[in-house]
């Protein structure tokens, strides 16, 4: 018979819920259970085969949620979130950067007190399996990082070209902050191209081993159950067979880790969120939480697609290896523009608008690490299978930060792009095009073939306990609900300015360790 009653029930089995549930299941005196709406990804070359993550993309393992129209963004995007085991460390790329301390330190800042650089990063040691130089470095952690190697001819010609422009060749992970610099990224794969996603690299080991850990697959969380003293008690979920519904109890503690697009639909849907939005919705509110699915943050991103005139690599690690990093105005601790080199053509969203394409090219995409514009994420309707309402609302913030950081990534990816020997690789730039020059065409250009790097954030995030528009106190537990948690990217007061799945799941060891007591 399928037990029912556990000491810890995590919802969603994505990057932070696979670290958790692998942490909290170590002490055998305890019982866990995790619960994930998709598939195992146990076996399925699909997701483990890192060079083939681009075909994830619209996949049956993608939510591919899309977004509302956009008064200034490109209203054609899509939010790529992963439905199976591992989440979007089993579905994204494998780009893996170390949380920056300005971020931590912005964070605690703000608010979320004991979640500085001081605090925080002497847990990425426990992460990863890195041989990076450094002290820093964890050597026996479940996640294995390591150095893209430099095979790509035309990557290497594009850092010679970078540095000629003031970016200068630098190494990525090695205990400080790159703020004008270009390299080869580090990636959480082994070096036979397999995926280190958390379901593979903390689950994979201990399935079958582990008496107190029930991992269960293709059951979607309805609602997180709460009962008349305003405890979390478990969650209901419908089954693998669609015939009905389950219930799983927790002694102890509910745990959310569905995302940050899942999470603060599920909040809602159990009754914690925006007063006036629940009562529209028909849900009965048990929390008036107006920070529920307001600040919704994320990297958007541009695109210079050139045309090759030599053949580009046929064989890589995962066709996004390099980054670059630079600052668009004086004094600022921190790149506010990123970069990310592809060695594929990449017409997702250009084509639409009748932009060339080719075979045999490569691009940039400039985003934009700090944004300002905010969104939000809201029902539907109270049925938990509709898909949520995504609102980001790209370059909307009231001074046009985002569009000046935008053009700026523009123009210096162009400065890049004339410098030998990147220039001896270019046959002709296909978007936005020679014919787009003037500020305004730009961000004319940038408005309606914008992607996102898919990482949405700050959801339900945390802050001080006295901070009305923080979901989470610093210590992650939902306010207003006893026993009831969130770890993943929602519970970021911010976005850092890399790609956050490296903090994600150091995010996940430090939640670990709070509902340890340690």
């Amino acid at each position: 018979m399928t037990d029912t009653v556990f000491d810890y029930v995590i919802a969603g089995g994505g990057t932070a819920g696979c670290v958790l549930a692998a942490r909290l299941s170590e002490d055998p005196s305890v019982t866990v259970c995790l619960v994930e709406a998709g598939p195992s990804d146990v076996g399925d070359r699909n997701i483990l085969e890192l060079s083939q993550w681009m075909h994830l993309l619209d996949s049956g393992y993608d939510w591919d949620y899309p977004v509302e129209p956009q008064e200034r963004g490109n209203s054609f995007m899509r939010h790529a979130r992963a439905k199976v085991l591992g989440g979007c460390s089993s579905h994204n790329s494998c780009i893996a950067f170390w949380p920056p301390a300005e971020t931590l330190d912005d964070w605690a800042e703000a608010g979320a007190t004991g979640w500085g650089a001081k605090d925080v990063l002497p847990l990425v040691a426990r992460v990863e399996n890195n041989d990076a130089p450094g002290d820093q470095h964890g050597r026996s952690g479940p996640v294995r990082l390591r150095d893209v190697p430099p095979k790509d001819p035309c990557g290497v010609a594009l850092l010679e070209a970078a540095a000629k422009v003031g970016l200068p060749t630098v190494q990525f992970n090695r205990g400080t902050s790159v703020l004008d610099g270009a390299g080869w990224f580090q990636i959480n794969a082994s070096e036979d191209g397999t995926r280190m996603s958390t379901s593979h690299a903390y689950l994979h080991p201990i399935l079958g081993s582990r008496p107190n850990l029930d991992v269960r697959t293709d059951c979607w969380v309805a609602e997180i159950v709460i009962d008349d003293e305003m405890a979390a008690t478990g969650v209901r979920y419908q089954r693998p067979d669609l015939t009905g519904y389950d219930t799983v109890s927790a002694r102890r503690e509910v745990i959310v880790t569905a995302g940050a697009i899942d999470t603060p639909k599920l909040l809602m849907l159990s009754g914690i969120g925006p007063t006036v939005h629940l009562r529209e919705m028909g849900v009965h509110v048990r929390v008036d939480a107006p920070g529920v699915g307001q600040n919704l943050d994320d990297h958007v991103e541009g695109l210079v697609f050139w045309e090759a005139s030599r053949p580009m690599v046929t064989e890589s690690t995962q066709w996004w290896e390099i980054g670059l990093f630079a600052t668009t105005e004086e004094g600022l601790n921190h790149p506010d523009l990123m970069m990310h080199y592809g060695s594929v053509p990449f017409d997702m969203n250009t084509l639409r608008w009748g932009y060339p394409t080719t075979d045999n090219g490569f691009c940039l995409t400039p985003n934009v690490t700090q944004g300002l514009s905010r969104g939000t994420v809201r029902l539907r309707s109270r049925d938990f299978r509709d898909r949520p309402r995504v609102d980001p609302r790209y370059f909307t913030d009231p001074d046009g930060h985002d569009e000046a950081v935008m053009l700026a990534g523009f123009r210096l990816a162009r400065r890049i792009a004339e410098q030998e020997p990147l220039r001896g690789w270019i046959r002709r730039e296909l978007a936005p095009g020679p014919e787009a020059e003037t500020d305004d065409e730009l961000i004319d250009y940038a408005h309606r073939t914008h992607n996102t790097v898919y990482h949405p954030a700050g959801t339900a995030r945390m802050g001080a306990a006295t901070d009305p528009a923080a979901v989470l106190d610093p210590e992650l537990r939902v306010k207003g609900v006893r026993n009831l948690r969130v770890v993943d990217a929602s519970a970021m007061p911010k976005l850092p300015y890399v790609n956050p799945n490296i903090t994600v799941m150091t995010m996940a060891e430090k939640c670990a360790d709070l509902i340890r007591g340690r």
